[in-house]
């Protein structure tokens, strides 16, 4: 319901879910309700999306997701080659695991990915620790997540801390998941084609198959990963049909986004600002903008199915007259 709609007082919507500056910290946090728009006006609805990004607790979400992600990045990439070299012992799922992680860092992917080899080749003292780290950073992660989304969702009471551990470490888990999946399914594709190409694996053709193999399964990752977070974060049931295309399109869009942000990145110049932290800085910036980009997804979702519910709801009130 708007904030701005005749006949109705604004102080009633603000004690069901209060203004952006007047929450209290506490489990029912919720923002301000999302603005209602016209059926079928995609205009209307453009205009809300734009409002809903320049609202402050937007950009306050997406910084700290992007923070909990940074911190989380380096010890689940130092696990994924892990379990690829000591559990399933295949240097090229090791291989496959770098060529990922390159495909979605938008800088120093080289760099990155060296010395986070050392890392997975220390001793296991440094990998409980990135474990334990990655198991609390996940949680920063989805945390302000939940907020988020339950916002959007127009759900006025957040799970519980122990919940909201419990959903963390599951989503966690499923990215794991997925990411393994994709990196065992593009090394099971190199074997076969290795053996198609009988061994003669230098050359363009199979180049291109590999690589367009791999492009294929990241961006069936990045679309497994926005639906997760999608249907299993909001305190509520969200019907898989509302989501599901949310998800393949912001997958899509988060892909060309990047391109887009390698792009820019010589023009933005980090280095000359930040020197020799102009790594940490990029994936930062690179993470934010995929925050942004989440809720974006998030919010355009919730507002299609409330226009759903509403038509049903209006189509069911006509046939009992």
């Amino acid at each position: 319901m708007p904030d701005d709609e005749p006949g109705v007082d604004p102080q009633k919507v603000a004690g069901v879910a209060p203004s952006a500056g007047d929450e209290k910290i506490g489990t029912n946090l919720a923002a301000h309700p999302s603005r209602r728009v016209a059926e079928s006006a995609t205009w209307e609805q453009v205009k809300a999306l734009g409002l809903y990004m320049t609202k402050t607790e937007v950009h306050t979400y997406a910084f700290s997701v992007a923070a909990q992600v940074i911190l989380s990045l380096f010890p689940f990439i130092v696990l994924l080659l892990t379990l690829s070299q000591k559990v399933f012992h295949s240097a090229k799922m090791a291989d496959v695991v770098g060529e990922m992680m390159t495909n979605f860092l938008p800088n120093h992917q080289v760099f990155v990915m060296r010395n986070m080899r050392v890392l997975a080749e220390s001793h296991a003292k440094v990998k409980i620790f990135s474990v334990v780290m990655l198991l609390i950073t996940t949680t920063g992660v989805f945390l302000p997540l939940e907020v988020a989304l339950n916002s959007v969702w127009g759900v006025r009471k957040n799970r519980s801390y122990l919940q909201n551990q419990i959903v963390s470490i599951c989503l966690a888990a499923g990215v794991g998941v997925l990411a393994m999946a994709s990196v065992a399914l593009t090394a099971g594709q190199r074997t076969v084609m290795t053996w198609v190409f009988f061994g003669h694996t230098d050359n363009r053709v199979f180049a291109f198959v590999a690589n367009g193999f791999l492009q294929i399964c990241a961006l069936g990752a990045s679309i497994g990963l926005f639906f997760l977070i999608y249907w299993g974060l909001p305190n509520r049931k969200v019907p898989v049909k509302a989501v599901l295309p949310t998800a393949m399109v912001m997958g899509v869009l988060w892909t060309l986004a990047k391109y887009l942000y390698i792009l820019a990145l010589p023009h933005l110049d980090f280095g000359s600002v930040y020197g020799p932290f102009d790594v940490s800085v990029s994936l930062m910036m690179w993470a934010f903008l995929s925050g942004l980009l989440l809720l974006a997804g998030a919010y355009v979702s919730a507002t299609r199915q409330g226009l759903r519910e509403t038509r049903e709801s209006e189509l069911a009130e006509a046939g009992r007259q």
